[in-house]
């Protein structure tokens, strides 16, 4: 059964119940719009979701995500569900790195203010690097133009590319530097290193994404009597005269009425489905998450709740409690090992990283995420479409859409409020600075 405000007859129709269709759900909800939130799995969330792992015996998230201090309209979203309270991280901006191949270990410093000062002292850089390093490259990913990938900005030969562009590019894009383009990274630097370091400060949901994002947005819209429905796969949009005239949910099919919008906040490959005509982004890379159980609770340096990894095949470990999460993105061979390879492979490097044994491989739990996020090459990003379409009820909201930001959670938070601010243009999105 779907519920909604009745305190207004136009009924915007949002379907999808991940991250973009949330936000845009909480926007509208909180302007005492109708709603009606249609979601094909049983649950909400789509990647950023929590559940209770019986052979761990832990809730753990299905990916770990990285926030940062620079995620405004997040922490916007956050604030309007009531939920601020449930993210913290480290009082000053530190990211820890180990490479797994020369053993050396390091930490990136940023310092507050606009200045970089940070980049003249060498405690506070990467090993063996230079001021000047910085400078150049980073100066070539600033006046990129749209066709550059990162590798025609940075090639592998540059001191900083393995060391600090590679896996920047990766955590941000999904992707190599190679494919990458350099646009949307572009726009993370600008909004995070060149702001210092009260823009870089890490942020982890304290007890999981779920609990963060998705449980307290589904309480705000409850209170607002929007219940999503689940298991609602849609499968036709149709047409009359111009404008969506209904929603065929199998065997099920809604009208929609003359006054009504409709909002697809889906995977750019579902949208493309059901709108063959519309130039969505192609493709998909993979991400892999491991999630492993241990003894004990370890202690990361700078009790850092995360640590880069090089020279590995894991990129990134998460530490909360005793699970120890491993991220691997781009990760489209690996995704296709099995899983108790996959948990060897990976484990290897967690071990080492935390000093543990390498045997036996402690309870793991592997989830492959092969189309992750689409594939953020310069091509796909002139595919990547604006809130409004051509059909004036009908409007998008993704991470994959317009947001001048890589597929991620702060991208997917800003698509949804795009969207509903586009459908109704007197709605207001949470405030949050546009710089952020």
């Amino acid at each position: 059964m779907i519920s909604a405000n009745p305190n207004n007859g136009t009924t915007t129709h949002i379907v999808g119940a991940g991250l973009a269709g949330l936000a845009c759900a909480v926007t509208l909800a909180g302007h005492d719009r109708k709603i009606a939130l249609y979601e094909a799995a049983p649950n909400a969330g789509g990647r950023c979701r929590s559940f209770f792992d019986q052979s761990l015996g832990r809730q753990i998230d299905n990916g770990n995500h990285l926030l940062l201090s620079a995620n405004c309209a997040t922490l916007a979203y956050l604030n309007r569900v009531g939920a601020a309270d449930t993210v913290s991280g480290p009082s000053a901006a530190v990211f820890p790195f180990i490479d797994l191949d020369s053993g050396q270990s390091w930490v990136l410093r940023p310092n507050q203010g606009l200045l970089p000062w940070w980049l003249l002292a060498a405690s506070r850089r990467i090993p063996n690097s230079r001021f000047v390093d910085y400078l150049k490259s980073g100066f070539a990913v600033l006046t990129a133009g749209p066709n550059a990938t990162v590798a025609d900005c940075i090639p592998d030969t540059h001191p900083l590319y393995r060391s600090f562009w590679e896996p920047l590019t990766l955590a941000a894009l999904n992707a190599e530097p190679a494919v990458a383009a350099a646009a949307p990274l572009r726009a993370v630097l600008l909004r995070t290193f060149a702001r210092g370091a009260t823009f870089c400060r890490p942020l982890i949901p304290r007890d999981g994404l779920g609990p963060s994002l998705i449980d307290p947005a589904l309480a705000y819209l409850a209170q607002h009597q929007v219940r999503p429905a689940f298991g609602r796969r849609l499968r036709r949009v149709l047409f009359d005269g111009g404008r969506v005239a209904a929603l065929d949910f199998g065997g099920a099919v809604l009208p929609v009425e003359p006054e009504d919008r409709v909002i697809l906040a889906l995977p750019a490959s579902a949208v493309g489905d059901l709108l063959p005509d519309l130039p969505v982004p192609e493709d998909g890379h993979a991400i892999v998450n491991a999630h492993f159980r241990l003894e004990h609770s370890p202690t990361l340096p700078e009790n850092a709740p995360f640590i880069g990894v090089i020279g590995a095949p894991s990129h990134w470990i998460f530490v909360r409690g005793d699970v120890a999460s491993v991220t691997v993105s781009g990760a489209g061979a690996l995704a296709e090992q099995s899983a108790e390879d996959v948990a060897t492979l990976l484990w290897a490097d967690v071990a080492r990283v935390l000093a543990l044994p390498t045997t036996p491989v402690p309870p793991a739990r592997i989830i492959k995420e092969k189309r992750a996020t689409f594939v953020q090459t310069p091509a796909n990003q002139r595919r990547r479409l604006k809130a409004a379409t051509r059909w004036p009820n009908l409007f998008l909201a993704g991470d994959w859409t317009a947001t001048g930001l890589p597929a991620t959670i702060e991208g997917a938070i800003r698509s949804g409020f795009a969207a509903a601010t586009t459908a109704d243009p007197r709605v207001r999105a949470p405030r949050f600075d546009a710089m952020g």
